[in-house]
């Protein structure tokens, strides 16, 4: 039973809830006075406290303040008579669950009850992610554990052994930047100048007077001779963002100073060398641009020098974890006022397609900080569009059976064989009992992206977002018969697809007792 503790210094408002919450599965408890209140919390323990705001002694908003000392996760619900703008939002300051005005509504009152004990409960569900990382890499701000940032990790060291021109790609909002400045941070110009400039933001005819100078007089408002970026980053690294978009005049500059290092500040005729290394990085598909005509070949295959391709967001949910760990750490450091967030919240995270990737869930996560009523993020927390957008997908696949398409047979068998003669009409529908993430989770290598890997990862996310707890043995059993049978019983390549290792598959089929249905190597 949960308990509810009152602190309101008049009887008549004791009276009335005993009788609202008589018969209910509320246990009430009442206090006159916010010291007595706070006596009771430690041999109490209550889910949720409601506080009368003035009181004699102790008002209700210190009495709150000593609360969030007592513990910062018991939600707290503030009534008063005389409510005033001021007073609201310090008791959201505070951070009050919510604040509610006298006389209240009845069927109001206990949903918002109703709502404070469910918050209560997931909060004490939720978990704060500490994964096990390297300090530099949360300074340098570039994480992730998947494979696609494990090969942009070689790559970063690769060049940062060199002075290689490179080309960064990727979607806006992946971390273009944050990898130029992480291939800057570990080359032997670490401790020359760094400059980013994005070639996009600039006017057209600024962009060359920003990166290459002006003498005094070039043009109107020239009024002193100025040093461009490429002089400012002499021995050091300047990085060019959004390169695709840069004028055609200024990339035939650009080029010039990639094959020989020198160039002429505008409205001079003397030539400059310098020794500056170009990374320069795109949202745009460089290679149509140059059949297009608006990006020059030469200068294309001079940045090109290495590639390193940013995969969005939603090809790398294992990261996503990690990603949250590391914002709510920079947005609420390791003070008070750091954030845990719930398992079901992840779950939405995970599930999430992230059009705005990195970018943002970082503003999300922004948000969620500012609107949670407690120590941990929630659900409600997060913004409408991404709950309704993650809550949908289910509806959209329940009338037909689940299936991924993959270039290999595996996951087609797979999605065949998910209706079992023990399990008939295993479809999307009647998935919402299953957690096929616990079977199998801490078992796969979110580096490995096996043929089948879709269909599970497609299993993982509809369970936990389902919220299922009970772990259905037969698609453990038959994701490992099916990968079996794609391999014609070869284990290492039957571990490779499922992502996992060989021991682990072994342990499996002897689990399953898989050897007495199929001739295994």
């Amino acid at each position: 039973m949960e308990k509810l503790l009152l602190i309101d210094d008049e009887v008549d408002v004791q009276y009335s809830f005993r009788r609202i919450f008589d018969g209910s599965d509320i246990e009430l408890h009442t206090a006159s006075s916010g010291e007595e209140g706070l006596r009771l919390i430690p041999t109490v323990k209550p889910d949720l406290v409601l506080s009368d705001i003035r009181m004699a002694g102790l008002n209700g908003l210190e009495t709150l303040r000593r609360i969030r000392q007592l513990d910062p996760q018991l939600p707290v619900i503030l009534m008063t008579a005389y409510g005033t703008t001021q007073t609201a939002i310090e008791a959201m300051k505070l951070g009050a669950y919510d604040y509610l005005l006298k006389p209240f509504d009845v069927p109001r009152l206990k949903q918002l009850v109703a709502n404070a004990l469910k918050a209560a409960r997931d909060t004490k569900q939720t978990v704060a992610i500490r994964p096990q990382m390297e300090q530099q890499d949360y300074e340098l701000g570039v994480i992730g554990r998947s494979a696609p940032m494990q090969e942009v990790f070689k790559l970063i060291g690769q060049l940062a052994a060199s002075d290689a021109t490179a080309l960064i790609t990727g979607e806006s909002g992946t971390g273009k930047e944050l990898v130029a400045r992480s291939i800057f941070q570990n080359s032997r110009r670490a401790k020359e100048a760094f400059m980013a400039i994005n070639c996009a933001a600039i006017p057209e005819n600024l962009l060359e007077s920003e990166l290459f100078g002006h003498e005094k007089g070039a043009f109107t408002g020239a009024t002193a001779q100025r040093p461009g970026r490429f002089e400012q980053c002499h021995r050091g690294t300047l990085f060019l963002d959004e390169i695709g978009d840069m004028p055609p005049a200024t990339q035939t500059k650009i080029l010039r100073v990639l094959q020989n290092g020198t160039f002429e500040r505008v409205g001079s005729n003397t030539t400059l060398v310098v020794d500056v290394r170009i990374i320069a990085a795109t949202n745009k598909p460089l290679e149509e641009s140059v059949a297009r005509k608006e990006f020059r070949e030469d200068l294309f295959y001079r940045l090109n020098v290495v590639r390193v391709h940013m995969a969005p967001l939603r090809e790398r949910q294992g990261d996503i974890r990690l990603l949250v760990d590391f914002f709510l750490r920079k947005i609420g450091g390791t003070g008070t006022h750091s954030k845990s967030i719930g398992e079901k919240t992840l779950s939405v995270l995970e599930a999430y397609h992230w059009p705005g990737n990195i970018r943002e869930l970082e503003n999300v996560l922004r948000r969620a900080v500012v609107v949670s009523k407690g120590a941990a993020i929630l659900e409600n927390d997060l913004p409408p569009e991404i709950l309704q957008s993650v809550r949908s997908v289910p509806s959209t696949q329940a009338s037909r059976p689940l299936s991924t398409p993959t270039s290999a047979n595996s996951a087609a068998h797979l999605a065949q064989g998910l209706s079992t003669p023990a399990h008939p009409s295993l479809s999307a529908s009647s998935l919402s009992a299953l957690s096929v993430e616990a079977a199998l989770a801490p078992t796969v290598d979110p580096a490995i992206t096996g043929d089948i890997r879709p269909l599970v990862l497609q299993l993982f996310r509809w369970a936990r977002l389902q919220g299922g707890i009970k772990v259905l043995p037969a698609v453990e059993r038959e994701l490992v018969i099916e990968a079996l049978k794609e391999t014609q019983g070869n284990q290492v390549q039957a571990a490779k697809l499922l992502g996992i290792t060989r021991a682990t598959l072994r342990k499996r089929v002897d689990k399953f007792g898989i050897r007495r249905e199929l001739s295994v190597s």
